[in-house]
Formats: C-alpha cells, sequence, structure tokens
C-alpha cells in the first residue's frame, strides 16, 4: 500500500516550566496514512492529536523519531513537507482588514504559486463564497469563517488536507455541505487526515481510523472490521407481557441483558459464543410473545470508549 504519511517512533517531550512539569505528549507512535484515504484521527482532549498535526505542521519540533510526508523527510525538507500540507485549525484565525478573496490571492502567493495559477473563483464557488469574496471577516458569520479557513488550506492545491476539528460549532447544514465538498476533493485524489470530536462523522466519513490516548496510538484498522473486533451485537425484544425484570432464561455466559424504561430486553451478547437462534430460544422458555426485534451493531463510539475510558 503506497503511505503518503509514514510516522515511526515519533516523541515529543515538553520540557518543565517554573508551573508545569515535564510532560510526554507523544510516545514512539507509529503510524502509516495510505495515499487517496480519509483518515480519522480520534482521542480525547489532551491525548496528543494537536501535537501529531503541529509537527507535521512544522508548528512544534520533536523529540525523536521519523516523519515522511509525500516522499519527503521532515529532517530534511520541512518546506517541502509543509507544501504537501493544506491545515485547517481548530482557532479561526483570519485577518480581519483584506476581503475573503484578497485572503486567498495572498496565501496563495506565500506558497509561490503564480497569478496565472492561482484558482482563488474555483476554491470560492466550491465553497458557495463568490458572493463574499469582496467581504472582509469581521462581516461573516461562524460557518462563513470556517469555510474561509478551508478555502485559504487550498490555495496551493495540497496533496494532503488536514482537519482539525473542521465543524466544530458549526450548524447541520453547513456541516453537510462541508462533508459533500470534501468527499470530492477526495475523489479527486486528495488525502483527508481528519480529527474530530464527532464519532458519527467519523464513522461515516473514514475509511481507517486511528485513536490515540496518552500520546500512544491505542488501537488502528479499517473502520468496520474494528467494529467487528468488538465481538458483540446487540438485540433488542419488546414483549407483550409486563416485566419487572430479565428472566433467568438469559442468565448465560456471553450474555448481558437488562430492562430498558420501555420494559423491552435490551441484550448485548458476544457472538462468539451466542447464536440469534439461542436468544429466541431463552424468550419462548421465558413464555414470553414477542411484539417486535430489533439489532444493532457497536459503532464507533463503542470503540472509542472501549479504549479509552
Amino acid at each position: 500500500m503506497n503511505n503518503i504519511i509514514s510516522i515511526s517512533a515519533l516523541e515529543k517531550t515538553y520540557k518543565a516550566t517554573k508551573r508545569y512539569g515535564e510532560k510526554q505528549a507523544l510516545s514512539r507512535v507509529d503510524l502509516e496514512i495510505p495515499k487517496g484515504m480519509i483518515y480519522g484521527l480520534l482521542g480525547p482532549n489532551g491525548a496528543g492529536k494537536s501535537t501529531l498535526i503541529n509537527i507535521l505542521a512544522g508548528l512544534t519540533i520533536k523529540t525523536a523519531g521519523k516523519v515522511i510526508v509525500n516522499g519527503v523527510d521532515l529532517d530534511i525538507d520541512p518546506r517541502g513537507v509543509r507544501r504537501s500540507l493544506g491545515i485547517v485549525p481548530q482557532e479561526v484565525v483570519l485577518d480581519p482588514f483584506f476581503s475573503i478573496a484578497e485572503t486567498l490571492e495572498y496565501h496563495a502567493g506565500y506558497y509561490g504559486v503564480k497569478k496565472e495559477d492561482r484558482r482563488t473563483d474555483e476554491i470560492l464557488a466550491a465553497l458557495s463564497l463568490t458572493d463574499k469574496a469582496g467581504v472582509n471577516s469581521r462581516r461573516l458569520s461562524g460557518g462563513m469563517k470556517r469555510r474561509v479557513l478551508i478555502a485559504k488550506a487550498l490555495v496551493h492545491n495540497p496533496a494532503i488536507l488536514i482537519l482539525d476539528e473542521p465543524t466544530a460549532g458549526v450548524d447541520v447544514e453547513l456541516r453537510s455541505n462541508l462533508w459533500k465538498y470534501v468527499r470530492e476533493l477526495n475523489a479527486r485524489g486528495t488525502t483527508i487526515l481528519l480529527t474530530t470530536h464527532y464519532l458519527e462523522e467519523a464513522e461515516e466519513l473514514c475509511d481507517r481510523v486511528a485513536i490515540i490516548n496518552h500520546g500512544n496510538i491505542v488501537v488502528e484498522g479499517v473502520t468496520k472490521d474494528l467494529k467487528k473486533e468488538l465481538g458483540y451485537k446487540q438485540l433488542i425484544i419488546e414483549v407483550k407481557e409486563t416485566l419487572d425484570s430479565v428472566p433467568e432464561t438469559f442468565n448465560h455466559k456471553g450474555i448481558e441483558a437488562k430492562l430498558d424504561a420501555e420494559n423491552r430486553i435490551v441484550i448485548n451478547y458476544q457472538r462468539s459464543e451466542i447464536t440469534m437462534s439461542d436468544l429466541l430460544d431463552f424468550t419462548k422458555q421465558a413464555n414470553l410473545t414477542i411484539n417486535d426485534l430489533s439489532t444493532q451493531e457497536p459503532d464507533l463510539e463503542d470503540i472509542f470508549m472501549s479504549y479509552v475510558a
């Protein structure tokens, strides 16, 4: 597999200060991100996500390890690495005195993009900002400012787009439009690295995910395969009878069963030990009449909680 980002034994230790002791933010992190993928980097606050991204961006100097981005070694050619990256930060940082079009033009100039090669109009149109081209950032809504940050990140046509919590504080409609455009970019060949606290977004968008906690990658893999690794499934049984407790027939190894507020039996069961047929037999043995059944697979939030809780 052709990896566009290769990280090996990456470490970052922040030195002690008068107020704080020494802190290891990253501990021998190994990570491979395939080219052309939407990749999720997930973790709780303080897990090391921002430190890793800041090292890629050249904003933080690593303590040890090796980083290769788009075939370029960070130690040998940090500017070459930055040319491959378009970064959308969490913080909204825009010059209030420039119009949106001017902001994109100047930003393209910083990357050495020739005037005839600049795509300002195209990017404005793609992000529905054409009618705001002459407006400065002070007159934009929070959602519009987020769009401008993405537009800035795209002016030099980067091979990799890093989205660091891009939809924080964004309304549902804008979020939907943003992800539509991200998918279009990915379809054209742009690799996407996404950090987000909205796990349902990561589950829907990301081909692979890595979960980082306390500076270590605790699990990494194809999203759908990680869900299978948890090994359990959920069955919800709605019965005709009114129950005070879960019948004893469900007291088996590999089963966790409880009653919910709607008098339904909610069963988490290990698929390696219990089958759906077994559960239906236990229901029959308890002389219960089934009104309805529904099943649910574990989701990315379940995976996340199992590794960081």
